[in-house]
């Protein structure tokens, strides 16, 4: 089995989670080569075929150029899966390349079972498996569900280059709007779930975030209800997240989530499931009821 791992690289840099594309493999038990637009001096730490496009000649970003190298890589190598990460250039890139191929793709992928991908549904509170009928399949991997790995070596480089013409000129980035809470600098998050229950139970877990000096954090399903600023959310539709202590209360611990949280030093999680993803990567589990547990560990840090 081979995969084609399409690489990351952005404002003159190679993004750490192309790292996770082969942590995906390794799961997967493939061979890779890998495609990357960036530069000779960004290269990943890796061994096997690399094709290398210059960013400077061919632009970080410009959709039918970028497509035509991974389909000439494509014929080259051969490869079972041609792999993204779920991000803004994945999920451009993938159709485009999967409608080329008439291929299969598979969105979004956070885990691997039986030789199949497991994909979230039901808005992340569920897991379905599936598994693609045709012979090459495109695949997105979403951020963090798949661990780092840095294989070493040294790739065997081939540079290429492409002359495909399109209507899209890529032109820059634009900076993300200036949140409220700027929670990357945070060194203690304490954040709300869906198990507070209710807006009006939210102040209980803001209380605990004063207490300690903190941040309020909230996962997106409290956002989508109102109960907080969406400047507020940790996960890969918010803001990404690495506190000295992270307290998850009430969080089920959806990958999404998971994958803005899971860099923080020391993670607490409270909640009355024993058995929620969230428990998977705490350091200390605390199986209560939040509304109980939270109030009182409030008034022993305030005392």
């Amino acid at each position: 089995m081979k995969t084609l791992l399409i690489g990351e690289y952005r404002e003159g840099k190679l993004l750490d989670t192309t790292y996770e594309l082969f942590g995906f493999a390794r799961q997967l038990g493939a061979e890779t080569a890998m495609l990357l637009v960036g530069s000779a001096s960004q290269l990943p730490a890796c061994s096997g075929p690399l094709y290398l496009a210059d960013a400077s000649q061919c632009g970080e970003y410009s959709p039918d150029l970028h497509k035509q190298l991974i389909l000439d890589a494509v014929q080259k190598e051969n490869p079972d899966y041609i792999v993204f990460i779920h991000s803004s250039y994945g999920w451009d890139l993938a159709p485009r390349v999967a409608t080329r191929l008439k291929a299969a793709q598979v969105s979004e992928v956070i885990g691997l079972s039986n030789n199949a991908f497991e994909v979230g549904c039901c808005n992340a509170k569920m897991r379905r498996t599936v598994k693609p009928a045709t012979g090459k399949a495109v695949i997105t991997i979403q951020a963090g569900a798949f661990p780092v790995l840095q294989p070493g070596g040294t790739p065997q480089v081939q540079t290429v280059t492409a002359t495909a013409a399109g209507n899209l000129t890529f032109v820059g980035y634009e900076p993300a709007e200036a949140k409220d809470v700027d929670l990357a600098k945070a060194e203690v998050i304490v954040t709300a779930g869906r198990g507070v229950g209710k807006k009006e139970n939210v102040p209980v877990i803001q209380a605990l975030a004063k207490a300690l000096g903190g941040e309020l954090g909230a996962s997106r399903p409290v956002v989508d209800a109102g109960w907080v600023e969406h400047s507020h959310q940790v996960g890969t539709t918010g803001q990404s997240v690495s506190p000295k202590l992270y307290i998850a209360c009430g969080v089920s611990g959806a990958i999404q989530h998971l994958a803005g949280m899971k860099k923080s030093d020391f993670i607490v999680a409270i909640n009355k499931d024993k058995d929620a993803p969230i428990g998977e990567i705490a350091d200390v589990l605390v199986v209560a009821d939040v509304l109980q547990f939270v109030p009182a560990l409030t008034a022993k840090v305030s005392a």
